[in-house]
């Protein structure tokens, strides 16, 4: 048989299922990889202390990373919330001495309600440890701008001096997701010649709880099946707005998008790509 490519993510856990990698898993599984993952912390908030990140010891992040290489390997790997300096540095070296060819960096920093996930202290290592070593990174406008020491971004011309000015913290691409903006949905690729703007209709519809998850791991996915990088972000952004376009909630809360969208309605968004040579 043909065996599927092998992706793997590191990230923290949401116990309600839309976001994290519960998230990861559904958008690999509907891809048809083979999805692996590696807990760094437990998000689910207990209605006593009110304590909402759950970290895991570094012996197991470690324990879970070795085990996944060792069994399966990875074509493709992605990470999403690390939480603390501590583990971001600890990932960046088993990343360095895994070898794999495809590394996506969700800059995780901010939950759908802006509720911390990132400490202060550990941005800096983002910066100077892992954001060097991936192919590319995929902030929304907020990561965006905290990565800009705050700067504001409100417009598509925002976002594109963003992602120029990103790619000298040493990615190959960023991708700047313009989810925050009026009009219509825009994201802005560059790798340090050329940007791509992929533009998609903006869904009206607050339930999109792990929406930047889905996204960035449909991205991995398709780079482990041998997409470009242009092709993956393209694919993946269709993925996730028809999963967008689906999206619902079980109470009052903001709800999560619908993995399963685009395999069970048959419906694939076409997204509009512009090219612009610097």
């Amino acid at each position: 048989m043909n065996k599927p490519s092998r992706v793997l993510t590191v990230a923290g856990s949401a116990a309600g299922g839309s976001a994290g990698i519960q998230a990861d898993l559904k958008a690999f599984q509907e891809l048809d990889v083979y999805g692996m993952s590696v807990v760094t912390a437990i998000v689910g908030r207990h209605p006593e202390t009110d304590k909402n990140v759950h970290p895991q010891t570094m012996e197991a992040i470690e324990a879970q990373f070795a085990t996944a290489q060792a069994q399966v390997g990875f074509d493709a790997l992605k990470t999403g919330m690390l939480f603390s300096k501590e583990v971001i540095e600890r990932v960046a070296t088993l990343i360095q001495g895994a070898n794999t060819e495809h590394v996506v960096v969700d800059p995780v920093m901010v939950g759908k309600l802006d509720s911390k996930l990132l400490k202060d202290d550990a941005i800096f290592a983002l910066k100077k440890k892992l954001i060097p070593l991936s192919t590319v990174i995929t902030p929304n406008m907020t990561e965006a701008s905290i990565l800009l020491e705050n700067r504001p971004l409100k417009t598509v011309e925002d976002l594109k001096q963003a992602a120029i000015d990103l790619h000298e913290l040493g990615p190959e691409y960023v991708l700047v997701k313009g989810g925050r903006l009026t009009g219509p949905a825009v994201d802005v690729l560059y790798e340090g010649t050329t940007i791509t703007t992929f533009e998609a209709p903006r869904i009206d519809t607050v339930n999109t709880s792990g929406a930047g998850c889905t996204y960035s791991a449909a991205i991995t996915a398709y780079l482990a099946k041998g997409k470009s990088i242009h092709e993956a972000v393209l694919l993946a952004k269709s993925f996730i707005t028809t999963a967008i376009e689906h999206s619902f909630t079980y109470t009052d809360q903001v709800g999560p998008t619908y993995h399963a969208a685009e395999r069970k309605y048959g419906e694939a968004h076409r997204i509009k790509e512009v090219i612009e040579k610097l």
